[in-house]
């Protein structure tokens, strides 16, 4: 019994220290996605994409069984993932001076704030699937509990899945605002995070080719590939961290 509690102590660590990392990819996203908005749109902005994570991380726990098992679901959600970080890097690279011009006309007319936190759901409900699934993934092979199953789960592999979900949603809470700031002063961690956001998509198509046939079923648990995985996520943070520098100090315009 003993060595069952230290398995899921354990376990439960690395699952807290994963959720944190999914985490940050969110709120990183929300900062990113509500960057244009003027600052109190922003703010409520990201205080309804944090409502949004909570809503979505919750849901998608008591719908383990399903998510897990219906891989539309996880298709659709790689998919946006996808076009949203593709969209933006392809058109930072290859966008034209019309097209800030139009998003510049857009935010001065004051339009632009439903769609915006309408984009940060999408986003929410994709992290929230892909953080379920690697949580399930690393929980299920946890020896069964006495406890009742739930989600269907076994009770005690559902209650760790539970707390590293609340885990991850408090660290969203308190990273988003941090992001803000940060990305105030390093402004081209945006097209680092856009790159993220596709390469979490990238897993979750990874999943869903697994489900289908076409990729084994076992791939996207084995060894090769999580360390490709989170190598190559942990690349694109650190060369965008030293590539993004940072901007110099703003100038006082109120004279």
């Amino acid at each position: 019994m003993e060595s069952i509690w230290l398995e899921y102590g354990w376990t439960l660590l690395i699952l807290i220290g994963l959720e944190g990392i999914l985490s940050a990819d969110n709120a990183l996203v929300l900062a990113v996605i509500a960057k244009h908005l003027p600052d109190e749109q922003k703010k409520k902005a990201i205080n309804y994409g944090i409502i949004g994570a909570f809503v979505f991380r919750f849901a998608a726990l008591f719908a383990i069984s399903f998510i897990a098992n219906v891989w539309q679901v996880q298709a659709i959600g790689a998919a946006y993932l996808i076009y949203l970080g593709l969209k933006h890097v392809i058109g930072n690279v290859f966008g034209s001076e019309k097209d800030e011009k139009d998003d510049l006309e857009e935010e001065s007319a004051g339009k632009g704030f439903w769609p915006t936190v309408a984009k940060i759901g999408l986003a929410d409900l994709a992290f929230a699937i892909d953080s379920i699934l690697a949580a399930v993934a690393l929980a299920i092979v946890l020896p069964e509990t006495p406890l009742p199953d739930f989600g269907g789960m076994d009770g005690g592999q559902f209650i760790i899945v539970l707390i590293a979900g609340i885990a991850g949603l408090v660290l969203i809470k308190f990273a988003a605002n941090w992001f803000v700031k940060l990305l105030d002063d390093r402004p081209g961690l945006e097209t680092t995070a856009y790159m993220i956001v596709a390469w979490v998509g990238v897993k979750l198509a990874v999943i869903t080719l697994s489900h289908v046939g076409i990729l084994a079923e076992d791939f996207p648990h084995t060894t090769g590939w999580t360390i490709t995985f989170w190598g190559v996520l942990l690349a694109i943070a650190i060369i965008g961290w030293f590539v993004s520098g940072k901007t110099g100090p703003k100038e006082d315009t109120s004279n």
